[in-house]
């Protein structure tokens, strides 16, 4: 079909199906870094026809679900399996985050998954919390949670709203994106609602999800500096 995306055109030349890191980007799951096109082949698979250059890596893991056979992608499970395997730590857990928080992953898929991903992975399942709304707040809270201080997530605060972080119950810690914080109208509703914060006893500390994504010893740096000047409030 002509609306065929170009990672299934390619899986499909190698007679394979698109996974990990390229199906959750189509599925609108956040991955830290998408490069080229991963497909998966059969384990048996054997003389496979000649890969274009946009095939990144071909996976043969034995799959948890049994995709429809016209399928051009394997199933989510499989695909969040594959991408904790190919990810840092911290990016694995904004993964399964994101994946629980738009429902391609189901709460109850997730100890099958940890009994699919070899022991060292299992770990980080204490660490998943759906309640994440982006991959940048997902990995600002693990960062935030790597210095010691108690985190709590989505938080309402009265005459303020939801914040995405609340460190030690005085400092509100908020990921901002390009695509939700560039127009003015929400840059001015975001200042009103930290001067409200404010005058409530609360310090705000913005983030862009960029500085989150590439710089993370900086803003953890920036964080702790922070966390040691005050205690909690009574």
């Amino acid at each position: 079909a002509s609306g065929l995306p170009g990672a299934c055109r390619s899986a499909a030349r190698i007679q394979g199906r698109v996974t990990c890191l390229s199906a959750l980007t189509l599925l609108g799951v956040f991955v830290l870094r998408a490069d080229g096109v991963h497909a998966h082949v059969p384990r048996t698979a054997s003389r496979l026809p000649a890969a274009d250059a946009s095939i990144r890596r071909v996976h043969r893991r034995r799959l948890i679900r049994r995709p429809h056979p016209d399928a051009l992608m394997v199933e989510a499970i499989d695909a969040v399996a594959d991408a904790v395997r190919c990810q840092p730590p911290r990016a694995a857990i904004a993964t399964i985050d994101s994946a629980l928080h738009l429902r391609v992953l189901r709460s109850d898929e997730l100890d099958e998954l940890s009994g699919e991903l070899p022991a060292r992975y299992r770990p980080l399942g204490a660490l998943v919390d759906g309640r994440a709304e982006s991959g940048g707040e997902s990995l600002l809270r693990l960062i935030v949670r790597s210095i010691g201080c108690r985190v709590e997530l989505q938080v309402v605060i009265d005459g303020v709203g939801r914040v995405d972080l609340l460190v030690d119950g005085w400092l509100i810690v908020e990921c901002d994106s390009r695509g939700f914080h560039s127009e003015w109208s929400v840059q001015r509703n975001d200042r009103r609602r930290d001067l409200e914060a404010a005058r409530r006893g609360y310090v705000t500390f913005r983030v862009i999800a960029e500085d989150v994504f590439t710089r993370p010893d900086l803003v953890r740096e920036a964080v702790a500096a922070l966390t040691s000047t005050r205690r909690s409030p009574r």
